[in-house]
């Protein structure tokens, strides 16, 4: 059995290892947002760019707690993860916002709408993405899993515990900020 103490030194040096490992591997420049994190790296110097829906996520590291969540490269990251320059991410007639490889192209995750709200620092935008949840449940009460980008009726999952249970977070935290304005639309 391991004494406390010395599992928190264990922990803070692991977690010390990949930070280092973060900024030394896992940052690079990308032509139109400067630098930005990589959602895969092999330590080669090879890079993958994109962002996936799930939680963990580039999108999701504020809400992880990460201390990365305030500085410039995050923002950087934010603003890719939320263009088309992320190869996951979906424009369409009924809304916008981050898929991935698990369902195919086209198919937006509410949790990433979701976890854009829960990352923002902006009322409008909070309000967008509250706007966008509303109105795509297709009429069930209920969030899925994914939904076709112009057509909410076109979904996976007809229960996904999961992104109900982040949306009940979601609200949570903006009754806790006196943030229940919002909702008025």
């Amino acid at each position: 059995m391991f004494h406390s103490g010395l599992m928190q030194i264990k922990c803070k040096l692991l977690a010390d290892e990949v930070d280092a490992a973060v900024k030394k591997y896992a940052i690079t420049v990308h032509p139109t947002h400067g630098q930005i994190y990589a959602f895969e790296v092999d330590g080669f110097g090879s890079h993958y760019l994109m962002d996936d829906a799930n939680v963990p996520s580039l999108l999701a590291i504020p809400y992880l707690g990460n201390a990365y969540d305030d500085n410039e490269i995050y923002r950087n990251t934010r603003n890719f993860v939320l263009s088309k320059d992320n190869p996951y991410f979906f424009k369409g007639t009924a809304a916008e916002g981050i898929g991935g490889p698990h369902i195919g192209y086209d198919m937006i995750w509410p949790m990433s709408i979701i976890l854009r709200a829960m990352t923002s620092k902006s009322d409008d935008e909070i309000q967008h993405c509250l706007r966008m949840l509303r109105d795509t449940d297709a009429g069930t009460g209920f969030m899925h899993e994914s939904f076709h980008k112009d057509d909410p009726a076109n979904f996976t999952r007809k229960w996904f515990a999961w992104v109900n249970t982040l949306f009940g977070e979601l609200i949570l935290r903006l009754e806790k900020e006196n943030k229940m304005n919002l909702l008025n639309f």
